[in-house]
């Protein structure tokens, strides 16, 4: 990654304060000219790992986690940034001061300022992960806002709700799918019935237009507040959760190297910055 774009994305990052937001505590260079940054450790569970080692999230806990995630992203939006790489795997579980499941959301590596014109960000590449990626990003890149973020935690909602992505296939029949293929409703997918207002706030967020989704972060946060139907996830249930699966599954990875993204870090990006 280019260093001035990489300086940039994190000076960006360590603004917003967030307890959902992952922080970053320190960053500069040191002597030598190598950029650095140290970062919250989080010992969590990423979203996607849950769901592929747990199976489907209960609604109740689906609306808990994501309202937490509206959180996160609605004050990144408020200063003028958009992530542009919402999906499960940057959206870490953990239990932080006594509470289980806290979200954070990590990994702004593809995050834009709305306002930047630096011309340090390559915008007419399209940015994301194919799964979670909005019409507007395959169509018009440099044109993506915060209504993007709101179609990726949209398809994030689909898959905790099915275990699936919203929509499955090579990649050119996903990206076509995004652009002019209407979702089934997660019910159907799941072969179970769901909440249909919280189906209907998922649904929304999926919308092709972006005019048609929630209006932001804290409008979509609205709506899954107002969902009917929808059993609350406790934080006894919660505390089981961490105590059952959770540990099942923090022990089953116990050998693996632990995401880069939660590591509290100094990373050695690049050489000194007199060698490019």
């Amino acid at each position: 990654m280019d260093l001035a774009r990489f300086e940039r994305e994190v000076q960006m990052t360590s603004q917003l304060t967030s307890p959902h937001t992952v922080s970053i505590y320190d960053y500069g260079r040191t002597p030598d000219g190598v950029f650095y940054y140290a970062m919250e450790y989080l010992d969590g569970i990423d979203l996607e790992e849950i769901v592929r080692r747990d199976g489907p999230m209960p609604p109740g806990r689906v609306v808990h986690v994501l309202r937490q995630v509206c959180e996160a992203l609605g004050e990144a939006h408020r200063v003028g940034l958009i992530h542009r790489d919402v999906k499960p795997a940057n959206i870490l579980l953990s239990e932080r001061g006594g509470r289980p499941d806290v979200a954070k959301v990590v990994d702004f590596g593809l995050v834009k300022s709305i306002s930047a014109a630096d011309g340090v960000t390559r915008d007419d590449m399209a940015p994301g992960t194919p799964h979670y990626m909005s019409p507007e990003t395959l169509r018009r890149p440099d044109q993506v806002d915060a209504r993007s973020d709101i179609y990726a935690l949209g398809a994030t909602a689909y898959f905790l709700l099915t275990g699936t992505p919203v929509f499955e296939g090579s990649l050119p029949e996903v990206f076509a799918h995004h652009l002019g293929t209407a979702p089934s409703r997660p019910s159907e997918r799941l072969g179970k019935q769901l909440p249909a207002s919280l189906e209907d706030v998922v649904l929304a967020a999926l919308a092709k237009s972006a005019d048609e989704r929630p209006a932001s972060a804290d409008a979509l946060a609205a709506a899954l507040a107002r969902c009917g139907g929808v059993e609350p996830w406790t934080d006894a249930e919660a505390a089981a959760w961490w105590r059952g699966p959770g540990a099942r599954i923090k022990s089953a990875r116990s050998g693996e190297a632990p995401p880069r993204e939660t590591d509290l870090t100094v990373e050695r990006l690049a050489s000194p910055l007199s060698e490019g």
